[in-house]
Parts: structure tokens; C-alpha cells; sequence
């Protein structure tokens, strides 16, 4: 398995870059998509992302299983893009049951680096910035700041997006 991880805050550019990324494989391609339209902005969202995508890419809508979705889709010769982790991070926390967070975070990560084929994972970074006001909001922050450290630790390559640029902070040995 090749592991992937592209992060960087909103309207970076990550989407863009791990779509090139996954064009680029030449393989077949299933994109994951852990967004879900609660709002005319965010099915505004999703529409420019779909507008972006090749047709003949597979897509597979999962805001909460994110490690069986994937299971389902790796295969060798497979390049699997999922698009994006603090989505389904937001997910899990809306579904207000900590032990289901705890248990489907786990389930992911042990599932990572069994995977075959070629895996894309696009997360922001969003502890750049302020720490948040509320309790909530700092959870988040923190959850989402921990999962982008074991993401990176398993991936082979990791990419910070700032203006549409890619920056390399991680890549494998040449």
C-alpha cells in the first residue's frame, strides 16, 4: 500500500491536489466522500466538488464508516481518494455517542496500513490558528490535530497545501 495524507486549511487547494494525485495514478479511482448536505452552502459545496470529478471515477458516500468504506474499495491497482477526514471527524462528533468516536477512529486507523493499492486521505489542518472559544470547539481541534499526527506517522507521503501550493513535509526515499 502507498498511504497518502494532503492537509491544509480551507480553500488550500488539498482537494485539487489529491484529485491531480489520483488522475495521475493512471488506476481506476473510488472517491470516498464523508460530507453530508445539512445546508444550501455546504450542497453548494458539494456540487463544485462533483462539477471537478471525472464521471467514471466511483463514488461512495460514507460519513461515518469510513474504515469499512475503505476495505470495501482498496484494491491493488486501486487508487482510493477520500475526501476528507475532518468531515468524518465532524461526523463522528455530531453523533454524540463517544464510545461509537472512539470505536470507528480505531477501526480506521487499524485498518490503515493493511490497505493495498494506492490511498489518498485529505484533512484540514486546523490548529494553526487560535485556540478555540467552547469546549466543543476545542475537542474538535484537538481530535483533529491527533488524527493528522497517526495519519502522517502511517503514511508514506504527507503534503501541506498553503495558497494552492504543495509543500512536501514527508515523502519516501528515492
Amino acid at each position: 500500500m502507498t498511504c497518502e495524507l494532503i492537509i491544509g486549511g480551507s480553500r488550500s487547494g488539498k482537494s485539487a491536489l489529491a484529485e491531480q494525485r489520483a488522475h495521475d495514478s493512471g488506476w481506476p479511482v473510488s472517491y470516498i466522500a464523508t460530507a453530508t448536505a445539512e445546508d444550501a452552502e455546504m450542497a453548494a459545496r458539494i456540487a463544485r466538488h462533483q462539477a471537478r470529478r471525472p464521471g467514471h471515477w466511483h463514488l461512495i458516500e460514507e460519513p461515518l464508516h469510513l474504515a469499512r468504506a475503505l476495505q470495501a474499495q482498496a484494491a491493488p491497482e486501486h487508487c482510493v481518494l477520500v475526501d476528507c477526514l475532518t468531515l468524518w471527524l465532524t461526523n463522528l462528533a455530531c453523533w454524540d455517542n463517544n464510545a461509537r468516536f472512539i470505536q470507528e477512529r480505531k477501526a480506521f486507523l487499524d485498518a490503515l496500513p493493511k490497505l493495498p493499492g494506492y490511498i489518498i486521505l485529505v484533512s484540514n489542518e486546523v490548529g494553526m490558528g487560535i485556540v478555540p472559544l467552547g469546549e466543543v470547539n476545542r475537542r474538535f481541534s484537538d481530535e483533529a490535530g491527533w488524527l493528522n499526527q497517526a495519519v502522517a506517522k502511517q503514511c508514506e507521503r504527507v503534503t501541506l497545501t498553503i495558497a494552492g501550493l504543495p509543500y512536501p513535509l514527508k515523502a519516501p526515499p528515492v
